[in-house]
């Protein structure tokens, strides 16, 4: 007599530990449902993060990019400045960059109003880019010159925050700046504009080298430019948990800096690599995927912390 399946049966048991791919579904299937019964909460002012880490490759436009349009898809108003010439967090926002296009250039070394070159993000509504284009590869030696060299960015943020206000629109939730992995005037600029540095830091070996003289100069910037800038947050990126030696980094930045650091961590993914060269996010370029899934949760939590 022959056993009748139950209709119950599903393709996938989430109770069934058996094997690797099971247990990883199950587990982003209750993530899943625990960021669905969360909103994001709405901070009480305006949150302004530089973005920065000395050491390349360790995901920082790619960071920047995924929180913000993460908090913009959870309906909070951000924007982005890119302030980094290689323009790749505009790219990745699918906005125009080309040499022609009004830029975060202009707004630094010309005085033009900000406002006159934010470009809303194609896929987030919510989502504003101050693009970067090839001529800031030279701002760093125009600047030198210039009267409040270091306070141009801030100052421009600031004339926008009462533009926004003056035309009736709403209040900016979070302000991303995305810079060089390099301290120059245009990295300056944007330790000075913020409030908030968020550091990515890879889960490899190296992790934490740089890191030390990256303190040391938001130290000189506190003491001589800006006394409200804090290492508020640190995300762990690239993790591969098939590794020992990540679990090992891991254990050992969050002994570093057991406050700043945030539980959730980002895999090492595919999806998360491919969504630029489509001119995305991971958010809105594979919603689904264990990217998209991490950076929103790194997004809320971070939102939580600061409300």
């Amino acid at each position: 007599m022959s056993k009748t399946k139950d209709s119950s049966d599903s393709a996938f048991d989430f109770n069934d530990s058996s094997s690797p791919l099971a247990t990883q579904i199950a587990s982003e299937h209750r993530r899943r449902e625990a960021l669905e019964a969360r909103k994001v909460p709405t901070p009480e002012k305006t949150r302004y993060f530089t973005i920065s880490n000395q050491k390349g490759g360790v995901g920082k436009t790619t960071t920047t990019v995924n929180l913000a349009a993460a908090l913009a898809k959870g309906g909070l108003n951000v924007l982005v400045i890119d302030i980094d010439p290689q323009g790749n967090a505009s790219t990745a926002l699918g906005i125009e960059h080309h040499a022609e296009v009004d830029s975060i250039y202009d707004v630094l070394i010309n005085d033009l109003p900000l406002s006159d070159v934010v470009a809303t993000c194609p896929d987030l509504p919510t989502l504003q880019v101050a693009p970067a284009t090839i001529h800031l590869a030279g701002a760093e030696i125009e600047l030198v010159s210039l009267v409040a060299r270091e306070q141009r960015l801030q100052r421009a943020l600031d004339d926008y925050a009462r533009t926004r206000q003056r035309e009736g629109l709403p209040r900016l939730d979070y302000v991303f700046i995305d810079c060089p992995p390099s301290l120059g005037l245009l990295t300056v600029n944007a330790f000075v504009a913020a409030r908030e540095v968020l550091i990515p830091i890879q889960c490899e070996y190296y992790a934490l080298e740089g890191l030390s003289q990256l303190l040391k100069n938001i130290e000189m910037i506190q003491k001589h430019l800006n006394s409200k800038l804090t290492v508020s947050t640190i995300l762990l990126t690239m993790y591969d948990g098939r590794t020992n030696l990540a679990a090992q980094v891991a254990n050992e930045v969050r002994e570093h800096f057991p406050e700043q650091v945030l539980k959730a961590v980002i895999p090492r993914s595919v999806r998360i690599s491919e969504a630029p060269s489509y001119q995305q996010t991971v958010i809105t370029y594979d919603p689904n995927s264990t990217g998209a899934l991490s950076y929103s949760e790194a997004a809320l939590e971070m939102a939580e912390r600061g409300a």
